[in-house]
């Protein structure tokens, strides 16, 4: 016993094209930030956190005469440079509990929520990754280059690892600020066109 279907014939394919390929992928352009989201939100963590260790690993001590009287110089003589450390720390923190947030908007390309969630927390902690950045650039030009106006001397001169550390900590830092600034635009994108 067979079963057999008649499927009657249509000759009619008169205005209509015959599609081939892939049909469209949900998602598009839109999934294709997000997922470069993903990424740069990984590449701003491990700046960050590169900023706060090199930075809070930066210590160096002279002798000067004997073993009893030095000289140090540490992030920790300076509270601008405390400020730095806290608050890179911070951000990535920040950054390493908005990766599931990054997750979400690849999952649902087209979801509006976790964008501007996103969106709204990036400028927060850009603020202050570019504040506690721009606090430590200037203590750093100061002790590169001192101040004859306040007598402030360059410490570099003496110190060249201590302001080799904190140098490569604000560079990292600015490279996390502008990261930021480019997942700002990408998730501003991503909102504004429908």
């Amino acid at each position: 016993m067979s079963t057999t279907i008649d499927v009657p014939e249509s000759s009619n394919t008169k205005g209509k094209t015959i599609l081939l390929g892939n049909p469209a992928r949900p998602g598009g352009w839109k999934k294709g930030i997000a997922i470069m989201d993903f990424i740069l939100r990984l590449g701003a963590v491990a700046a960050a956190l590169g900023a706060a260790a090199t930075m809070g690993m930066s210590d160096q001590t002279l002798p000067f005469f004997t073993q009893f009287f030095q000289f140090e110089a540490s992030y920790d003589s300076f509270t601008t440079f405390q400020f730095f450390v806290i608050s890179m720390a911070l951000v990535a923190g920040y950054l390493v509990l908005s990766l599931p947030f990054s997750i979400v908007a690849i999952i649902r390309p087209h979801a509006t929520g976790p964008r501007l969630f996103l969106i709204i927390l990036d400028t927060v902690f850009l603020t202050l990754a570019t504040s506690s950045g721009a606090s430590a650039a200037a203590i750093v030009y100061l002790a590169h280059n001192g101040n004859q106006d306040t007598n402030w001397l360059a410490i570099c001169n003496q110190f060249g690892d201590f302001c080799a550390q904190t140098s490569g900590a604000v560079v990292s830092s600015f490279v996390t600020v502008v990261i930021l600034v480019v997942l700002i635009v990408m998730s501003a994108l991503a909102l504004g066109r429908h």
